[in-house]
């Protein structure tokens, strides 16, 4: 592999990545944040920072909690601030950033109704005197009729968890009811905690004040216009303040083509206000600045008459709070520290002068192509061009992207990524940088160093001729792996000096360690007497099944060799098993700071190790697993079972190569054909005939142990019949 497809490949794969991020396949929070931290700059460079007269903040600050009392201020005293507000100031329309979710204590109503209904029950004089205070300590009561026939939109939030609803709350009318699942996008509210009843029936309006798409860096960067709650549409305070203002005009839905010819919803229209959405009903807020931007008045200058009142003439107020401890402080883009009220001021502000960014469903298209595009030209142009000029384009590439995203920004009000593609270029020319100026210094024999361990030399010279195509990273991906082990090595060793034992091993490690070579395999360990070796890595072999299948069929002259050349030293005659599976599998350099090892590991490599534990129990020197079967359809295979190992779930057929098709022997082919017959009747529980058939066979091989294994299997079942699920499994409980 050349060293331009090398790097193109790896842009590619950059590219990839960054082109599912931007169609939201996959998150790279890294890119979130960077984008985030660019949209920031770019609208804290571009707001309007003027002062909107329309809009005033009633402030319930610090100032306000020292001279009228800590908060929750009682409701007569709100009754008062909006009797001056409407009487007295004659304000167009109020919006509380406020939810009043339990009744107001504050009077002692309740302590005298308590003792008018037990303790004083029969006192009438006691009677009397707590109906006539009644209406007047009833603030609940004087809230609700001040805010009765006056433009007031009420407060309130939602949550994303059922939690336990007041009974005496109340939320107000939905805006829309949801008859068609065209609106599963919207974001679902569980709970609420919304103004008591009294209350909220006393006005026809209110409006949530919670954000439920708040970032991961908790800014305010956008939020939902509506809210789905059991199928009901619910607006948001600015919204229902900006519908109060405006008549009341209805809500209506528009909707657009976006990427890949999916309908979304585009706009909420309302009146002639549209508003530019996602596909969640999510807008981005329209800041006018910092904090400041509105008027604030502190709610204590109200409440005392202390503010002209050509000051609130005629505006639209908002009622909330700047104080530390109310707790309604907000991240923005625009100010770390940003009062909760104002983000609503800026939404409505937004609506009355029609101004939104947007970021039309059709841009997830046109953000797709610029980058593949972007991509296109760095990995093709730059190969072919000098430094210099690579230094030109990518300067001109960044001008050209910061000068399209400002004009899209405040040309067109459209919000289109360009942390994104900034940061792709970057990559890209990092990519081309690093392959042009560093690895094509390197040696091409390095990989010889690292894996002339494992590999035979033919294979260190292949991959010598690149070596960016190999690693020691871990991977995942098919390969075929080989245990193999001598059986009753244990009582041999113990016959054996040391001196002997060393010798011996190395007759057999070695040639087997040659065979194994010369079908392409790689070495993964010597585990005492044990081989294990594995086909497909580092060097990528479609044919890694069909070589390790021959290695292991090779394995039989090899121990006919050793054995005797061991007869001549009069040494112990040695038989070997040996199990293969073909799976997924992880391939890697493994291990610790102190000793690596390029090695496999998975559960296909497990399922091996199992096979070959059970060539002795089958009297067979190599067991393949239906997987290696299927990769090889040249091999002949005897069936041998169908099996569940120890610590597997799964079954699996398990088999006997015998070698190539082309070169069996027609007493072979009966052999298959017979045994294929026996073991149908086997699994139809056809016992007498599937006996038959295996003493047949028997007969015909008496040296094959596994037809005396199923004989007597049958005979047992015989007996015994198995379960009425039975599945033909035979379950091993040894490894």
């Amino acid at each position: 592999m050349s060293t331009y497809f090398s790097r193109s490949l790896i842009c590619l794969i950059v590219t990839i990545f960054f082109l599912l991020h931007t169609i939201g396949q996959i998150e790279i929070p890294l890119l979130n944040k960077v984008e985030n931290l660019v949209y920031d700059l770019r609208l804290s460079a571009t707001t309007p920072a003027t002062v909107d007269p329309r809009i005033v903040i009633i402030d319930i600050d610090e100032k306000s909690l020292a001279q009228e009392g800590r908060w929750p201020w009682s409701r007569d005293k709100l009754s008062f601030l909006v009797d001056i507000l409407f009487d007295y100031y004659q304000i167009d329309v109020l919006g509380f950033d406020i939810v009043f979710a339990e009744p107001d204590t504050s009077s002692g109503l309740q302590l005298l109704e308590s003792l008018q209904q037990r303790l004083l029950s029969e006192n009438s004089q006691f009677n009397t005197v707590v109906d006539q205070l009644r209406p007047q300590l009833a603030f609940d009561e004087l809230f609700a009729h001040s805010l009765k026939n006056r433009d007031v939109v009420l407060g309130y939030y939602f949550n994303s968890a059922i939690s336990n609803i007041n009974p005496s709350s109340s939320l107000p009318k939905p805006v829309k009811s949801l008859s068609t699942p065209n609106y599963d996008d919207l974001i679902a509210a569980k709970g609420f905690g919304a103004n008591l009843k009294v209350l909220q029936q006393a006005t026809d309006f209110g409006g949530y004040f919670n954000n439920e798409t708040v970032d991961a860096d908790g800014s305010y960067r956008r939020l939902p216009m509506l809210m789905n709650y059991e199928n009901q549409l619910y607006e948001t305070l600015a919204l229902a303040m900006y519908r109060k203002v405006m008549n009341a005009p209805y809500i209506q839905f528009n909707y657009g083509e976006g990427y890949a010819g999916q309908s979304h919803l585009e706009t909420i229209d309302v009146g002639s206000l549209s508003i530019p959405v996602d596909k969640r009903a999510v807008a981005l807020v329209p800041y006018r600045g910092q904090q400041g931007s509105f008027t604030y008045i502190s709610a204590t200058d109200v409440l005392n008459g202390a503010i002209a009142v050509d000051d609130l003439n005629g505006k639209i107020v908002l009622v909330g709070t700047t104080a530390a401890g109310l707790l309604d402080l907000r991240t923005t883009p625009v100010q770390n520290i940003f009062p909760g009220v104002e983000v609503h001021a800026n939404i409505l502000s937004g609506m009355l002068d029609n101004r939104f960014k947007s970021k039309p469903s059709y841009m997830l298209g046109a953000e797709f192509l610029e980058l593949f595009v972007l991509a296109a030209l760095v990995m093709f142009l730059y190969p072919k061009l000098s430094s210099v000029q690579s230094a030109v384009i990518f300067t001109f590439l960044i001008v050209v992207m910061i000068y399209i995203n400002l004009y899209f920004w405040q040309t067109l009000n459209i919000d289109t990524i360009l942390a994104t593609p900034l940061f792709l270029l970057f990559l890209l020319f990092s990519i081309q940088i690093y392959f042009g100026y560093f690895l094509e210094t390197k040696k091409k024999n390095k990989l010889s160093k690292i894996f002339g361990q494992y590999i035979p030399s033919e294979l260190v010279d292949e991959m010598s001729q690149s070596e960016h195509e190999y690693n020691l990273k871990g991977e995942s991906k098919e390969m075929t792996v080989l245990f193999s082990d001598i059986r009753g090595f244990t009582s041999i060793s113990e016959n054996m000096s040391p001196e002997s034992l060393c010798e011996l091993i190395n007759e057999i490690l070695t040639p087997v360690t040659h065979t194994i070579h010369d079908h392409k395999g790689t070495i993964d360990k010597y585990i005492g007497d044990a081989v294990m070796a594995f086909w497909g890595a580092p060097v990528n072999d479609k044919r890694h099944a069909n070589n390790a299948i021959h290695a292991a069929l090779s394995f039989t002259p090899v121990i006919k060799q050793i054995n005797e050349k061991f007869k001549a030293k009069n040494w112990p005659e040695i038989t070997m098993g040996i199990g293969l599976n073909t799976g997924t599998m992880n391939v890697g350099n493994m291990g610790s700071e102190f000793r690596m090892a390029y090695t496999v590991m998975g559960d296909a490599v497990n399922l091996a190790s199992r096979l070959e534990g059970l060539t002795k129990q089958y009297n067979v020197q190599i067991i393949a697993s239906e997987y290696t079967k299927t990769s090889t359809p040249d091999i002949a295979y005897l069936e041998l079972d169908r099996v569940r190992v120890k610590g597997k779930h799964e079954p699996v057929s398990i088999y006997e190569p015998l070698g190539l098709i082309s070169s069996l022997t027609n007493y072979d082919l009966d052999l298959i054909a017979q045994l294929e017959k026996a073991l149908a009747d086997y699994h139809q529980q056809n016992w007498h005939q599937a006996k038959t058939a295996f003493i047949a066979l028997s007969d015909l091989d008496p040296d094959k142990q596994l037809f005396k294994l199923y004989i007597a299997r049958i005979d047992q079942y015989l007996i015994a019949p198995p379960a009425s699920d039975w599945d033909g499994v035979f379950t091993h409980q040894m490894k």
